[in-house]
C-alpha cells in the first residue's frame, strides 16, 4: 500500500517558519530535538478548533492554532512585540488578537494592525512565527522545520473509504515518552494482564510465534491469535475457532497502525499516533475506521477505547527508566517482544539516543 503521500500546504512554503535552534527549557539529549523537528505530528483534533484559539505543545515549543476560513494556522505562541501567550487572546474577523496591546495577526502570521498606532503598516518584524499545517483524519498536523512544507504522513486511505466509518478520538495527554506509548500499543504480550477487564483473559496469556519484517516506512507485524477484540459484553458474537489476525505497521518514530480483522469481513483499522510534547510527555491521538456497525454509537467508541487508553496510560506512566532504553542490553526481551525489539532498533536507525 502506498505510504508518506506527500499533500499540498495550506499556504505558500515561503511563508512558513523554520524553527532550527532548540526551545529555551529543552528536554531532550544529544541530536534528538533536531531530528524529530523534521517530522510531522498531530497537534489538535480539527474538531477542537473552532472560533477561540487553541493551546498546544510540540518539542518543547509552545503553540497556538486558530481557524480562518483558509484553514487552520499554527504559531508559536508568543507575540514578537511583548513575549504574551496568543493563545490568550482571541479571534476577531479571522484574525488572531494579542491580549496585550490588541496586535492583530492574519492567518499566514502577518500582523496587520497596532492598534495603539494605527496609521502605521507593521513590518515582519511583527509577524508571528507560522508553521506549515495540513488536515488530515480529523487531525491538524505541522512541522516546526519542514525544509519545504510539503507533509510526510503515513497514508490511512480508508478514512476517506465511504465504506468506512471515521471515528477521531479525543486526544489524552500521558506523562510518559512518546516510544514508551508506541512500545506499549505493539506489545501484544500485555493483553491479558492489563486489558483483561475490557476484553482480554488472564487464563489466556500464552502468544503465539508471530511475523516481524522491515518494510520501507519501518516494519510490519501480522499476529494471530484467539484473543478477540471484542469487549466481554458481546463476546458471544465471536464465531466458534475464529482466529484473530492483528496487523500492524509501524512507523518510526512515533505512529502505529493496527488492523485488526473481524469476523465477517470485518476491518477495524486504528492510527495510533504519540505526539511528543517534550522527551517525557507526549498527546495520544488516534483516529480510527470500521466498516462493521457504521452507524453506531460514537460514544460507545470513545467509551471503550478510553477504558484501553487508561489502562496503558498507567503502565507507561509508571515505568523506569522514563525514556525508553535503545541499547538492547539495557533491558532482558522474550519471543514476543519481536516487536518491541525492532521497534527500537528503527529508532536507532533515525539517529536517536532516547
Amino acid at each position: 500500500m502506498p505510504v508518506n503521500m506527500p499533500v499540498a500546504p495550506l499556504s505558500p512554503p515561503s511563508a512558513h517558519a523554520r524553527m532550527t535552534e532548540r526551545p529555551r527549557g529543552c528536554t531532550y539529549a544529544g541530536r534528538d530535538w533536531e531530528i524529530l523537528s523534521t517530522r510531522w505530528f498531530p497537534v489538535a483534533r480539527m474538531a477542537d478548533v473552532a472560533d477561540k484559539p487553541v493551546k498546544a505543545k510540540l518539542l518543547d515549543v509552545p503553540l497556538v492554532l486558530w481557524r480562518t476560513a483558509a484553514g487552520i494556522s499554527v504559531a508559536r505562541d508568543v507575540c514578537p512585540h511583548r513575549g504574551v501567550p496568543l493563545s490568550m487572546g482571541w479571534v476577531e474577523d479571522e484574525q488572531l488578537v494579542c491580549p496585550y496591546h490588541g496586535l492583530h495577526f492574519a492567518a499566514d502570521g502577518r500582523c496587520t494592525q497596532i492598534p495603539a498606532q494605527p496609521q502605521v503598516v507593521p513590518s515582519s518584524r511583527f509577524a508571528a512565527r507560522v508553521f506549515p499545517s495540513v488536515e488530515r483524519y480529523g487531525l491538524v498536523w505541522t512541522c516546526l522545520d519542514s525544509a519545504d512544507g510539503v507533509p510526510v504522513i503515513a497514508d490511512f486511505p480508508e478514512f476517506t473509504d465511504p465504506a468506512f466509518q471515521t471515528i477521531t478520538c479525543p486526544p489524552v495527554t500521558i506523562a510518559a515518552s512518546p516510544a514508551r506509548q508506541v512500545e506499549g500499543f505493539i506489545d501484544v504480550a500485555h493483553f491479558a494482564w492489563i486489558h483483561h477487564e475490557a476484553f482480554a483473559d488472564r487464563d489466556n496469556p500464552v502468544v503465539p510465534l508471530y511475523r516481524t519484517f522491515g518494510t520501507d516506512f519501518g516494519f510490519r507485524t501480522i499476529y494471530e491469535s484467539n484473543v478477540a477484540n471484542l469487549p466481554h459484553a458481546v463476546r458471544h458474537l465471536e464465531p466458534e475457532g475464529f482466529t484473530w489476525v492483528r496487523t500492524y505497521d509501524v512507523h518510526p518514530p512515533y505512529v502505529a497502525m493496527l488492523r485488526v480483522d473481524f469476523p465477517d469481513d470485518g476491518v477495524l483499522r486504528i492510527m495510533n499516533i504519540a505526539t511528543p510534547v517534550s522527551a517525557r510527555a507526549c498527546t495520544l491521538f488516534v483516529p480510527l475506521v470500521r466498516n462493521f456497525d457504521v452507524t453506531g454509537s460514537v460514544e460507545d467508541v470513545y467509551e471503550f477505547n478510553a477504558q484501553i487508553f487508561a489502562e496503558d496510560q498507567a503502565i507507561v506512566e509508571a515505568q523506569c527508566p522514563e525514556d525508553l532504553p535503545l541499547d538492547l542490553d539495557e533491558e532482558a526481551h522474550f519471543a514476543a517482544d519481536r516487536s518491541s525489539v525492532a521497534y527500537r532498533k528503527g529508532l536507532r536507525a533515525l539517529g536517536l539516543t532516547g
